[in-house]
């Protein structure tokens, strides 16, 4: 299989391939891992080396032979070792699977490599001090987002169809955005991700991965929904199959968009206008489309972000042995002096300032059937705009400069709905991620839109200058 075959294939279309045996699952294996090297040499997506041989699947699951890539964002896979981006973290060795790593190996995926973050994950740049910057295809001098760059960069580039990835404020939508992919994260509760997983981050942090197309987003979700009962973790239940959505049709809808951050956060005119045509297109196809966004507290918003950054510092102070601070970036530093200081009163004030915003955010919804917003503010930042390791920076100041380049994601990380971010639109050579937000437990009407919006405004035939699939 040659590389420029192999990259054509989106995640099913490579399963298909497999099934009717035009190509063995070894001979993809093996062009995977010809392509992972390619591509990494020029975007430094990996966080170690390739794993030889791959991590142990199901021969028999719903995508067997893909192959697949999981993420650095703590124990994932039993074996795997994890650094969190940080050089305070040698290499710990998860000692289990995650719920969602269980369901990974029972769809087949074929899991080659681990992919780069930036240190805890706190950060919409992947350029930690530990790994070095991970660089987009579309622009190597640029960033791909975080904290799922690496994933982003890769899948991007064709090295893989999709990637494990993970969201605390935006950390699959943004990267999606930067990279040009499609990136969603489910409603709050969709996915089990099991036991030293990211859910017990008051809620906030999500699971899923990254992909080119919305057919693959559509039966990922289906390979790996659903509740897990301690630390057993079942195929997922009969309730419907999200792939059957993809095509369906979504009726008539009410969407309210919106380009003004509710934060006050400025917006790139070229990044307001791909949400603005996106708006314009669902109009023409016979939805009521009105500018309209939720009311939301900012300082709220703020209160539960920094909650949340500070749940993810202290499972590095609860860890039986504590990594060293002076190894670690300014930020990280910063986030474990308040994770030390934080009180019981603040942890209620937090969880009282996430129930209100989850309350006017579902107000919202019910008025309206989606919400469409631009991913990020910006394009894609070059390398060293958002600078983790400034000793300048207190926690909050640092969550505020994320929220001046995506402030647009993490809302719904707080309250819990399903977000897709798709790459919509493009400007100076570099995708613009659109952003579609629905009610809560409705991932059914994001891929009925999603794939509506992927035949009316395609992405398919864009390719990044970093791709395995172009001709030399």
């Amino acid at each position: 299989m040659e590389l420029h075959e192999y990259a054509r294939y989106d995640a099913v279309g490579i399963r298909d391939l497999i099934r009717s045996g035009e190509v063995t699952a070894g001979e993809v294996e093996a062009t995977a891992r010809r392509a992972l090297a390619r591509a990494d040499a020029q975007v430094n997506g990996l966080a170690l080396p390739a794993f030889e041989p791959a991590l142990d699947r199901a021969g028999d699951g719903p995508f067997a032979g893909v192959p697949f890539l999981i993420k650095d964002h703590g124990p994932v896979a039993e074996g795997v070792p994890f650094t969190l981006g940080s050089r305070a973290l040698p290499g710990v060795v998860a000692r289990r699977d995650t719920g969602l790593m269980a369901r990974f190996r029972a769809a087949g995926l074929v899991t080659l490599g681990l992919t780069t973050v930036p240190e805890l994950c706190l950060s919409f740049s992947t350029e930690s001090l530990r790994y070095g910057p991970t660089r987009n295809p579309w622009d190597l001098d640029r960033g791909a987002g975080g904290s799922s760059g690496g994933a982003a960069a890769l899948v991007a580039a064709g090295a893989v169809p999709v990637a494990h990835a993970s969201d605390g404020a935006g950390s699959i939508r943004v990267p999606a955005s930067c990279c040009g992919l499609v990136g969603l994260k489910p409603s709050r509760g969709r996915i089990t991700c099991g036991p030293d997983a990211g859910e017990a981050m008051l809620g906030m942090s999500y699971e899923f991965a990254l992909a080119r197309t919305v057919r693959d987003a559509a039966h990922l979700l289906d390979a790996v929904h659903g509740p897990g009962i301690g630390d057993k973790y079942t195929a997922p239940p009969p309730t419907g199959r999200y792939a059957d959505e993809v095509g369906a049709d979504p009726g008539r809808l009410r969407v309210a968009v919106t380009t003004k951050a509710w934060s006050g956060a400025e917006v790139d005119a070229q990044v307001a206008e791909a949400a603005l045509l996106v708006g314009r297109a669902l109009e023409r196809a016979g939805h009521d489309v009105t500018e309209a966004a939720p009311a939301v507290d900012g300082e709220a918003v703020m209160r539960s972000w920094v909650a949340e950054s500070v749940a993810i510092a202290s499972t590095l102070l609860l860890a039986p042995r504590q990594p060293d601070p002076a190894r670690m970036e300014a930020v990280s530093r910063r986030a474990l002096r308040v994770a030390r200081e934080y009180t019981g009163l603040d942890l209620l004030a937090a969880f009282d300032a996430q129930n209100r915003v989850t309350r006017s955010v579902g107000a919202f919804f019910a008025e309206h059937d989606l919400l469409v917003t631009p991913t990020l503010a910006r394009l894609p930042a070059p390398h060293g705009t958002l600078r983790y390791d400034d000793p300048g920076h207190t926690l909050t100041s640092w969550l505020e400069s994320l929220d001046g380049y995506g402030p647009f994601t993490v809302l719904f990380n707080i309250t819990g709905q399903p977000a897709i971010s798709l790459p919509l639109g493009h400007a100076g050579g570099l995708p613009v991620g659109v952003q579609i937000v629905a009610p809560y437990g409705r991932e059914d009407r994001l891929f009925r839109i999603a794939a509506h919006l992927e035949q009316a405004m395609p992405w398919k035939d864009r390719t990044p200058p970093v791709f395995v699939g172009n001709r030399s």
